[in-house]
């Protein structure tokens, strides 16, 4: 078979070595780490307009595109397991995923089974695209092990290719509901003040950074100033008693943990987030006793990928999902509306 060629746009302001300009730019879910792309350009898998480029510290720009040649996957050796899946779509190319909260995407150390991969691979056998690697098959892009909603998956090379070429360009429409500590205000100073920040109209907030892993914790995300760049735009579609809010959040690029590190950023963690909420408590004088505990009980990052938008590579018509809040934020949010406030009578 032959390889398979992974193209890699280099962003601006990239370091002014190849090696480390593919490290920075090189997609998550390619799962190609520095040491492997230092063999895979010392083997003259990397080119660039046809040109092969073998020295890790050759000159590189902004906007070159850089080839990677993969070697074919291996038959995969991840074992079917009959999951429930709830499928919104499906047809030739790929499938339309609503994914529960708690389930990995592919497997990976201390997950090798039970997996989005292992319910997929028990419902199409064989007939997922190769193109993803021998532990991703199908997987065009990633959300959370603890994060709800759509995702897409591909089951032609063809689709693989194309539905990657739109996240790579950001094309892909991305909507996120979120419940998140406070109430983001448009006007507040502290938030307008914060670098890369902005509010457009609408009242809709937009925090462009950089991001890279945390410098301290390896297993972070953060906002870095040499990293890759990233954008969200959100808006409070609902205050919860002064003490939360309900937030649709639209991804312009999809970067690790983007939301979820960015909305830290801004001094507004997700409810729920054990790793960048850092289990953060809503006062009970504020959100009132039965919304403070049951915010507290909540086992994940209060998350949900509501709609997913794309152009169907095979037919080049555009179609849209929708998915509902599921249960255990219809819950939380229960949980603020059966308060009362402290002044009625």
């Amino acid at each position: 078979m032959p390889p398979v060629l992974l193209r890699v746009v280099i962003a601006d302001n990239p370091p002014a070595r190849l090696d480390k300009a593919l490290a920075r730019d090189v997609p998550p879910d390619a799962h190609l780490s520095r040491s492997r792309l230092a063999r895979l350009i010392a083997d003259g898998c990397v080119s660039r307009n046809g040109a092969v480029l073998t020295q890790g510290t050759a000159s590189v720009a902004a906007g070159d595109a850089i080839d990677i040649a993969l070697a074919p996957p291996r038959a995969t050796h991840i074992a079917p397991e009959a999951l429930p899946l709830r499928i919104v779509h499906e047809d030739a190319d790929l499938l339309v995923i609503d994914k529960p909260a708690g389930m990995v995407v592919h497997p990976a150390p201390g997950s090798a089974s039970g997996t989005l991969v292992n319910a997929l691979l028990h419902h199409l056998g064989t007939d997922l695209s190769g193109v993803g690697g021998v532990g991703r098959p199908g997987i065009v892009h990633r959300i959370d092990k603890d994060t709800s909603g759509l995702l897409v998956v591909a089951k032609t090379d063809r689709a693989h290719h194309g539905l990657s070429a739109q996240f790579a360009a950001h094309d892909v429409e991305r909507e996120y509901a979120a419940i998140c500590h406070g109430v983001p205000d448009p006007g507040d100073p502290r938030l307008r003040g914060l670098d890369g920040v902005t509010v457009e109209p609408g009242a809709v907030m937009r925090i462009a950074t950089m991001l890279g892993r945390h410098p301290a914790d390896r297993q972070r995300q953060a906002v870095v100033k040499s990293g890759r760049h990233a954008i969200t735009r959100f808006r409070v579609e609902r205050p919860l008693r002064g003490a939360a809010a309900l937030l649709r959040c639209w991804l312009e690029t999809g970067r690790t943990h983007q939301i979820r590190v960015h909305l830290a950023y801004a001094g507004h963690s997700l409810l729920g987030d054990p790793v960048y909420g850092r289990r953060r408590a809503l006062s009970s004088r504020t959100a009132g006793e039965r919304a403070a505990e049951a915010a507290g009980l909540f086992p994940r990052q209060a998350l949900h990928a509501a709609t997913l938008g794309f152009v169907h590579p095979a037919t080049g018509g555009r179609i849209s999902f929708a998915s509902p809040l599921p249960s255990d934020m219809t819950a939380l949010l229960a949980a603020f509306d059966g308060e009362t406030d402290d002044t009625s009578p």
